[in-house]
């Protein structure tokens, strides 16, 4: 096991003090606050000692919320954060949030892409445009796309290949449906391209809420270690996104118990190097 174990995909949020607009329906229970406090017992628990907080929501003022979150928890090890990348200004934008006061801790950026009405939404020039901007500012791009946008991501990897990309959540493929043909094929794609890793996270979401298994999840852990190899793989745990499905120790206790299995020796790296490397967490 490995001594540093990073959660690679969590969120904060406080409903009160700002939108959501995805929080309805079935995510109507989420609407709450959920804060470091309601955190820190969870990882102390499992063993997790640092974690890399997501945007949830496509605002600045949340990029700057939770960078001030990660500076006042120790733990938080950096921000994945929003930037409208169609915006001229967005190299500047970047420049300005990273040159503050919490800028260090900045060490992403994403985007709701699966919510956008066109799937090829990463290819628009303005948006290419923002993209070269994340990678000469050294960040990542975490990439929150489905089977019906990972045509247009594989392009846009294989185009900047300079920049690093981060599959969320395996690409989120349907386990409830078991509907996942255009998904392998589409993951397998991207997979191909060395500057991609990948996230064995949100999973227990994607399969049937009330009623998985962890022999459900088997298969696509499976094939993710076999596209991309446990170097280019990390754990997140989704939370508290995971709660609907899962508590916290459930998913760790599942995903790492899979992940040993198929990786053996190998679970350590995933588990934390791989977060390290990719997100440039040394520094």
């Amino acid at each position: 096991m490995a001594t540093t174990v990073i959660d690679a995909h969590q969120h904060f949020w406080d409903p009160e003090t700002a939108d959501y607009p995805w929080m309805t329906g079935a995510y109507q229970q989420l609407r709450r606050a959920y804060r470091p406090v309601d955190l820190a017992p969870l990882l102390e628990d499992n063993g997790v000692t640092a974690t890399i907080v997501v945007q949830a929501r496509q605002d600045l003022d949340e990029t700057h919320s939770l960078l001030k979150i990660a500076a006042t928890t120790p733990w938080v090890a950096g921000v994945v954060g929003w930037f409208d990348l169609t915006s001229p200004d967005v190299a500047e934008a970047i420049a300005e949030v990273r040159d503050g006061d919490h800028g260090h801790r900045l060490v992403g950026v994403r985007h709701l892409v699966h919510d956008e009405p066109d799937p090829e939404w990463l290819l628009r020039d303005d948006v290419l445009s923002g993209l070269v901007a994340v990678a000469e500012a050294g960040l990542t791009y975490d990439l929150l796309v489905r089977a019906r946008e990972f045509p247009a991501a594989t392009k846009v990897a294989r185009r900047l290949s300079g920049l690093r990309f981060v599959v969320n959540h395996l690409g989120k493929p349907s386990i409830s449906t078991q509907q996942t043909e255009r998904w392998a094929s589409a993951l397998g794609e991207i997979a191909g391209l060395p500057n991609v890793t990948c996230k064995v996270s949100g999973l227990v979401t994607e399969a049937d809420w009330s009623a998985w298994r962890p022999a459900d999840l088997m298969p696509y852990v499976g094939m993710a270690v076999k596209l991309f190899g446990a170097d280019r793989l990390m754990w997140g745990s989704d939370w508290p996104v995971c709660t609907l499905a899962a508590g916290y120790s459930e998913v760790y206790d599942v995903t790492t118990e899979i992940l040993s299995e198929l990786v053996g020796d190998d679970l350590g790296w995933i588990l934390g190097g791989c977060a390290v490397a990719t997100y440039g967490l040394e520094r």
